[in-house]
This record gives C-alpha cells, structure tokens and sequence, in this order.
C-alpha cells in the first residue's frame, strides 16, 4: 500500500510540474503582457553575444546557453526574481528554463518560439539596425526563368549544417535550372520577419515567382531534388 502511494504521490508531482511548464510557455504577445506586469524581473537571452547585438528584447541580459559557464552566470541571479527566458526559435531557451528549474528558480517563463515569434508578432526590440536584405531585393532575386530554391538558416542551426552540402551539390548538380539561394536570418531579421520564417531551417521552392513548395525542418536531399523536377 506504502509502495502504491508513493508511485501515485510521484505521478501527481510530476504532472503538476509538466502543468506548470505548460503554463508557463508564453506565446509573443502573452509574453510580453506578463513582462509588463511584473515589476521586478530579470529577462534571460539564452543566445549567443553576436545574435544578442543584432537585436533583443528591452532590458534583456545575455547569458550564452552554450557558452560553457551558464550555471555560474545565473547563480548571481535572484532564485525568486521572475525570469523571463528567450532564444531564437525556442529550443535553447526550453534547455535553459529546464536548467533553472532544477536549479531552484521558482518562476520561470518561455517565449514559445523565441524571439522569431516576437518579430513576427510585430513587437519592438533593441539594437535591431535595419540591416540585411529588403523585401524588394529578395523579389528581385524570383525574376528568373530558373526555378529559385530559397534555404533560410542560423550558423548555430544543426539541421541546417547537416542540410548545407547537399544544398550545394543541387547548386552546381542543376546551375542550368535552379538557382539555390541562402539566407541567414540572424543577418536578415526584418526580412525573416516579413516573410514569416518562424522556424529553421526552412526552404521555399519558387516557379515563376510564385511558391511551388514550402517545407520547415529537416529534410533529405532526395526529397528536394524530387521538388524540382
């Protein structure tokens, strides 16, 4: 009997705690709703220094997630002081905010989709410089008779490293046919923005300017080169 409540004490604890981290993954405009809110808080940029210059969110302090002393980084931070936690797409956030639970931080909240999603929700940021390509630049480049193969991806992008050679391969295997074009959303925020890319790595497929073919995540070569026959 001992034995079975304690096995249901644990299930219970542990679908509190997944009801918690629920809860607790905002989407942009909730997010930035309960940053208002709360009068004392600490906003937690999980990236890297470089993607944090190019643009964050108001009064947000960097700590690298993979930057090798995160740990030490935040055990200046107060464990009852509300965090507010963000990265580029949301997955090094759901890792740090995983972290700092089990550190002891009692309230910690996710942007879902991180700071993609807040750009894409229209809300303000700092130090974003109007940089990179603008949407009359990147039409300019659908303006060919060539089918246009648009891959969207980050330096720290796994799935796009693994992607990155066969992409080039299609460049020189059908020069003729298809013009393979790569951009790098932490170099082009406003444009990503624009065009709604809210994932990586994505790939859009143009024919005669208009999308034939739209795929986010990873995806094997064949499964392109099929696309552009």
């Amino acid at each position: 009997m001992k034995r079975l409540l304690t096995v249901l004490s644990l299930f219970i604890a542990l679908a509190a705690s997944a009801q918690t981290q629920s809860a607790n993954l905002l989407a942009a405009n909730d997010f930035a709703r309960k940053i208002f809110e709360t009068p004392k808080k600490v906003v937690l940029d999980v990236r890297t220094p470089d993607e944090f210059s190019k643009g964050h969110l108001e009064h947000a302090r960097n700590i690298n997630w993979n930057g090798g002393s995160f740990e030490q980084e935040v055990a200046t931070l107060d464990k009852n002081t509300p965090l507010f936690v963000y990265c580029l797409g949301g997955g090094r956030s759901a890792s740090a905010s995983a972290k700092l639970r089990a550190l002891g931080f009692t309230e910690v909240y996710e942007l879902d989709g991180g700071i993609m999603k807040w750009r894409q929700a229209g809300l303000m940021e700092e130090g974003a410089a109007l940089r990179g390509m603008n949407m009359s630049q990147y039409n300019a480049l659908l303006k060919t008779d060539k089918l246009v193969l648009v891959d969207f991806y980050a330096e720290w992008c796994g799935p796009c490293k693994v992607m990155k050679p066969y992409l080039e391969e299609i460049a020189k295997e059908k020069a003729g046919s298809v013009e393979v074009v790569r951009i790098d959303v932490d170099q082009n925020p406003i444009l990503a923005r624009e065009l709604q890319i809210a994932a990586l790595p994505t790939l859009v497929l143009y024919k005669g300017e208009k999308v034939k073919w739209w795929n986010v995540g990873y995806v094997p070569k064949k499964t392109v080169v099929k696309q552009l026959k």
